[in-house]
């Protein structure tokens, strides 16, 4: 009797990562070891001191990588908000606004100097806190924060020189909130222009974010600033809205939604308080045919997936010119599928956590949108960690300008990709959106980028590079992105009143 054939076993499927570099080794885990030096309970900071909250209520912060309790945080009530606004004024209307340029920018100095002496510190706080890869904290995050004191400190003896023609002036109190994307950045983008001017400031942080905000007080203790010149009060949305209306407040300013960005100007309508606005976006990055190829896909991973989409410039929509379009996306599939999602503290991790559970529900809700809507879907098929909020690197194909995925603002590592023919259809595709804060172009043809600066509704663009950023330019959008500048010669007008 002949044998019956052998059974084939069914192949075994070749992971997208083995396609790209075959068998390889998994890099060791290299964990970041440095003592963040966490507290189990932080208070507020008012007048320069840690002070209990006048109710008695903390609320505790978790860790996204795992979920694990860090810090218990004060809870911000209405009567200490006055108490940080009152701080503030008293101290405006004693040393630190009679101050000379000279003597202010020496403590903002200081400061700059003590956040890169506890960098690594700050650096392990803030990824613990905020889910991002040490990396990136390590290696931008704290020292683009110290960058920007630095700056600043060099403008406070020179506020003469900002406006040729005129006098400039502090406002008084500044009431300050930002997001919790990077909360430490954040934080130096909004106080160090304000001290520079001679402002003092009230500040909030987000929530989900207080750390480094609160430890950051500790760096204002060691520098010597005098009491009540930066006040630092944490809480949720109740909180935020007492510091951005409190009546002391002669000038507001947020980083945020664009939707609690309305509210704030809706409940300051019929007030003389000054405002800027930095709020969301939804970036185009756009790949002309005559562009370098693999310098404009590493572009676009930085811009969207390592910093997890966190970012409100991130460029989440990429046009491409039809001609190369299978190209640039056979060269991010390869690229996303080596992308190492884990454990923030470790150095080897490209893609960290999502910043809390309600962010992780909203891009998985949007992502789900654009299968549903028809577009074509390709995911990292990595691994995730079982504890914590972690999101497969994603890319769309297919996509239309009518899809949700190209219209909100989804902030996580989400890119929608799109396709055009015409420089006149990548601008038309580019504006077609209520947002403009950033925009990227990835062309050889110079003539080519200074057009695209001139005809894309975006603050910033960017040519054959994306997120890049210096204390000394300007950041800002237009439209529904906000109004108003950070950063440079621009931003820092904007905490000053001309007389």
């Amino acid at each position: 009797m002949p044998k019956p054939p052998a059974k084939k076993s069914a192949p075994r499927r070749t992971s997208a990562r083995e396609l790209v570099f075959g068998d390889l080794w998994e890099f060791d885990p290299a964990p970041e070891t440095a003592d963040p030096k966490l507290k189990k309970r932080y208070d507020l900071f008012i007048n320069g001191e840690f002070v209990a909250p006048k109710s008695g209520k903390y609320f505790p912060t978790i860790s996204p990588g795992n979920e694990a309790k860090l810090a218990d945080i004060a809870l911000a009530g209405a009567a200490d908000v006055d108490a940080a606004f009152q701080s503030a004024q008293k101290a405006f209307d004693g040393a630190w606004g009679r101050m000379a340029g000279s003597e202010r920018g020496k403590y903002i100095y200081r400061i700059a100097r003590l956040l890169q002496d506890r960098a690594r510190e700050f650096a392990v706080a803030e990824t613990m806190d905020g889910g991002k890869p040490i990396k990136e904290s390590r290696d931008f995050d704290v020292p683009m924060a110290a960058a920007h004191f630095f700056y600043h400190a060099g403008w406070a003896d020179k506020l003469d020189c900002l406006a040729p023609g005129r006098r400039v002036a502090p406002y008084g109190v500044v009431g300050q909130v930002i997001p919790w994307n990077f909360p430490l950045l954040m934080l130096a983008w909004k106080i160090a222009p304000a001290l520079a001017a001679g402002n003092t400031v009230v500040i909030k942080p987000a929530e989900t974010t207080s750390i480094t905000a609160l430890k950051f007080g500790e760096i204002l203790q060691e520098a010597g600033l005098p009491p009540g010149v930066v006040n630092i009060v944490a809480g949720a949305g109740e909180t935020g809205a007492a510091v951005m209306t409190h009546p002391l407040a002669a000038k507001v300013a947020f980083t945020g939604s664009t939707e609690v960005g309305k509210i704030i100007m809706r409940s300051l309508a019929g007030t003389d308080k000054k405002m800027t606005m930095e709020l969301g976006g939804k970036a185009a990055n756009i790949i002309f045919d005559d562009a370098p190829l693999d310098q404009a896909v590493e572009g676009i991973v930085n811009g969207i997936f390592f910093n997890q989409g966190h970012v409100c410039c991130a460029g989440s929509r990429l046009l491409v010119q039809e001609s190369v379009a299978s190209t640039v996306l056979a060269k991010l599939k390869r690229r996303i599928a080596v992308l190492r999602v884990g454990d923030p503290l470790d150095k080897n991790t490209d893609l960290g956590a999502i910043n809390s559970r309600e962010q992780l529900e909203r891009i998985t809700a949007l992502v789900q949108s654009g299968v549903d809507e028809g577009a074509e879907i390709f995911q990292h098929a990595c691994k995730l960690p079982a504890k914590g909020f972690y999101f497969r690197p994603t890319i769309f194909s297919g996509v239309t300008q009518s899809h949700r995925i190209a219209r909100e603002e989804i902030f996580g590592p989400v890119l929608s990709v799109l396709t055009f023919r015409t420089v006149e259809e990548a601008v038309e595709k580019a504006n077609n959106t209520a947002f403009g804060l950033s925009a990227g172009v990835w062309t050889d043809k110079g003539s080519r980028i200074l057009k695209m600066s001139t005809e894309l509704k975006a603050g910033v663009v960017w040519a054959n590079t994306f997120n890049k950023f210096d204390p000394a330019s300007p950041f800002g959008g237009y439209k529904e992105s906000g109004f108003g500048r950070e950063g440079g010669r621009q931003g820092l007008l904007d905490y000053c009143k001309l007389i």
